[in-house]
């Protein structure tokens, strides 16, 4: 009976969240529709007919590709769960490699498994994104054999830093008692703080190529502006971003001595120094109302409550049953848990993203405002403009799809709260 509840539960949590997503995909599509015949009035001045079209129909075409791979992840999470293709695959491992060497190479392979098909589910479906969707709108600039050799880059590292982690994690879970999910949480804010040191250094740079600011002009203004702003950071680099997209972009990265200012090289290509400067205070607006810190820290606490409700469904016979992977007899659980709930909590935590978009919605807010006291307004609301430009963003969203999903406020209430 309790196992019959547990696989309720995830048809009803699915079909529910997959109901809201086609119905907030449906009124976006129905609001930029509507509005692309027309530049709205707050910015007919300064947006062209052609951009503003442009992004609409970019919009559009993400929207229809997002409802397919939701489609398929659905389909993907009932074949693994509730039609038991997790069970066949857990059996097929087990049986071939726990008996001569043990339980954990068995649930490190399960998990390789499980990474190697899923790799092989989303390779086409990355494939279009970038070579049909980001191509045909004239973002893309990756080759395929750059996107064969990022995949391979993306594969080496998953083996050399992920399996070793997972490693740890499953003694973690073995030799800690009922205590385990305490001390694997532990594991993992360690992993998430040392990734902040050594990403920035050894893997970035594995992926991109990042230059000093060679604009000497640029580089002391940004500099003047992390003084003024009481900011420190080893290094300003640019980065080729345009050898995969034409996006443009910027960020803080990394901790400590890792701590460095990356500049996109298509972000200097499109804006002029006053815009840079200002996008930039709107980064350090963030670093000023400590966003980054608690986002965090919010992220440490969501993922203990999720551990401690990991360790107690572990131990729950129903929990496995209930999603279609009966618990092993003669070999270990461990690995088998952490697959069945990472399956199985998403559809559940998507009821929660309105909560996490608002508070995100309201730090950049606080982020415009800051940029505004350390840098001239119009220059951040022009750049704004360009930004969503170039990156294709819609001018018109519908408003409760914006409020469910966007981390970013709408253009136009941005710029009219820089204007207040």
């Amino acid at each position: 009976m309790q196992a019959l509840t547990v696989s309720l539960s995830l048809v009803a949590t699915l079909a529910a969240s997959q109901a809201l997503k086609f119905w907030l995909a449906g009124r976006q599509a129905r609001a930029v529709q509507a509005h692309r015949g027309a530049v709205p009035a707050p910015f007919d001045a300064t947006v062209p007919l052609r951009a503003h079209q442009r992004a609409a129909d970019y919009t559009l075409a993400r929207l229809r590709f997002g409802m397919t791979t939701e489609t398929v992840g659905a389909v993907l999470l009932l074949a693994w769960t509730l039609l038991g293709g997790l069970d066949a695959l857990n059996t097929l491992v087990r049986d071939a490699l726990q008996p001569r060497f043990g339980d954990l190479v068995y649930q490190l392979g399960l998990f390789a498994a499980f990474a190697l098909i899923g790799g092989l589910i989303d390779l086409p479906l990355e494939w279009v994104r970038v070579f049909r969707i980001e191509q045909r709108f004239g973002f893309n600039r990756m080759t395929p054999k750059l996107f064969f050799t990022d995949l391979a880059k993306g594969t080496a590292l998953s083996i050399a830093i992920g399996l070793p982690m997972m490693a740890l994690v499953l003694w973690v879970m073995h030799a800690t008692g009922e205590l385990w999910w305490l001390w694997a949480w532990a594991l993992w804010v360690g992993f998430v703080l040392l990734m902040q040191v050594i990403y920035p250094i050894w893997i970035a740079p594995w992926f991109n190529r990042f230059e000093p600011l060679a604009d000497s002009a640029m580089a002391e203004r940004v500099q003047a502006l992390m003084t003024r702003c009481g900011f420190t950071a080893k290094g300003l680099f640019v980065m080729d971003g345009s050898t995969r997209s034409s996006h443009v972009n910027a960020y803080f990265g990394g901790i400590g001595k890792a701590k460095r200012v990356v500049l996109f090289d298509t972000l200097l290509a499109r804006l002029g120094g006053r815009e840079v400067e200002a996008v930039l205070a709107h980064e350090l607006g963030h670093f000023h109302h400590k966003h980054v810190l608690v986002m965090t820290l919010r992220s440490f606490g969501v993922g203990l409550l999720a551990m401690a409700l990991l360790g107690w469904l572990a131990r729950q016979p129903a929990f496995y049953v209930g999603l279609g992977a009966p618990p092993n007899l003669q070999a270990a659980n461990d690995a088998l848990a952490l697959l069945l709930f990472m399956l199985a909590a998403p559809p559940f935590l998507f009821f929660a993203s309105p909560l996490s978009a608002r508070w995100s919605r309201r730090a950049e807010f606080e982020a415009d405002a800051y940029a505004r006291s350390q840098t001239d307004g119009a220059d951040l609301a022009s750049a704004l403009l360009k930004l969503h430009e170039d990156n294709g963003s819609t001018l018109t969203p519908d408003p409760v799809y914006a409020r469910f999903y966007y981390s970013h406020p709408p253009a136009s209430e941005r710029l009219a709260a820089l204007q207040a």
